[in-house]
């Protein structure tokens, strides 16, 4: 496994004796490296402070801060998520905490930066399918999440493919506040040379998405319009926001928005929704490239209309972090 290690962002505390760490060990290639935890007592505040090792990693500059508490009770509130995602401290688009397995299948729990469970996230587990399939030393890893079975496979160094699993029209399990035709959801939108669109295609992939087709995806102030789409009163459960520009029958030009994250580099569930929209909508092919600020991720759809992403992953930096 390649792992970076990066400097501890917990303060030197002469209290904590070696005997007092609690570490969960692996071995990668003949080094050794922990998850785990250990408990310090701060010397001005007396206060107990919980230090544990974390990983961070990134699809595309889409980030992640991950925790295994596979053999440890790990909380985090949501205060304290908002507040480790703030990019003056940590800073992440997502944290992932890598749950106990169970029938070969490792159950993964995803929060936002703002502290809300989510229920997919595709760049972040293809990032955990690396980190696992390094660990166990094996390419195809299984996970869970509380909606859909994905698995994942490493296909070249620094390299994953994830089968997402099938996209969802219903209105009700999208989920829409009301029943109308998911392929022309009736938003206007206007660009800043007031070019105006009217016709966003929603469907979840794991969570809920609307998809605009446009001239320009960055002639927009997404920083005003993300806000306002995913609150709108047609999802009750909010939903991302793409800005979706096609440049030819295979690949497709993104500007995104998060649910519960904000403007963000890059997006695996929007990338597949982006294809999957843009295939419905006979704008492109079952193969398409949808291309981010920082790379490209491959989607395809197979004759079942799973959806297959293909695409890079950042090497595994190791850090400490004060809960």
């Amino acid at each position: 496994m390649t792992l970076v290690d990066e400097p501890s962002l917990t303060s030197v505390d002469p209290l904590i004796s070696k005997s007092t760490a609690k570490t969960h060990e692996f071995a990668e290639s003949g080094r050794s490296y922990n998850l785990g935890f250990k408990m310090s007592m701060n010397n001005y505040t007396n206060a107990f402070m919980t230090t544990v090792t974390a990983f961070k990693m990134d699809g595309l500059g889409n980030d992640f801060l991950i925790i295994d508490r596979r053999n440890k009770n790990i909380h985090l509130s949501k205060e304290k998520i908002t507040e480790l995602a703030d990019r003056k401290k940590i800073g992440f688009d997502q944290i992932i905490f890598i749950e106990k397995e169970t029938n070969n299948e490792t159950p993964i729990t995803i929060f936002n930066s703002d502290g809300n469970e989510v229920a997919a996230c595709g760049n972040g587990s293809r990032c955990i399918g690396y980190l696992l399939g390094k660990e166990k030393k094996i390419n195809n890893i299984i996970l869970r999440t509380t909606e859909r079975i994905l698995k994942t496979e490493i296909v070249d160094d620094l390299m994953v493919k994830i089968n997402m699993g099938k996209p969802i029209f219903d209105w009700n399990k999208i989920p829409l506040s009301k029943e109308m035709n998911f392929k022309k959801i009736n938003i206007e939108i206007v660009d800043q040379s007031n070019n105006k669109f009217n016709e966003g295609f929603a469907l979840n992939v794991g969570n809920p998405h609307i998809v605009f087709f446009v001239n320009d995806c960055f002639n927009f102030d997404l920083k005003k319009l993300g806000p306002r789409l995913e609150n709108h009163s047609f999802f009750p459960e909010k939903c991302n926001v793409t800005l979706a520009q096609v440049m030819d029958k295979n690949n497709i030009k993104v500007n995104v928005w998060e649910r519960g994250a904000g403007l963000t580099k890059a997006c695996g569930t929007a990338a597949c929704a982006t294809a999957v929209a843009g295939y419905h909508k006979k704008l492109t092919e079952k193969t398409c490239n949808i291309i981010f600020k920082e790379g490209v991720l491959n989607i395809h759809l197979n004759k079942d209309e799973n959806i297959f992403m293909t695409g890079p992953v950042s090497e595994i930096k190791k850090l400490e972090v004060n809960i």
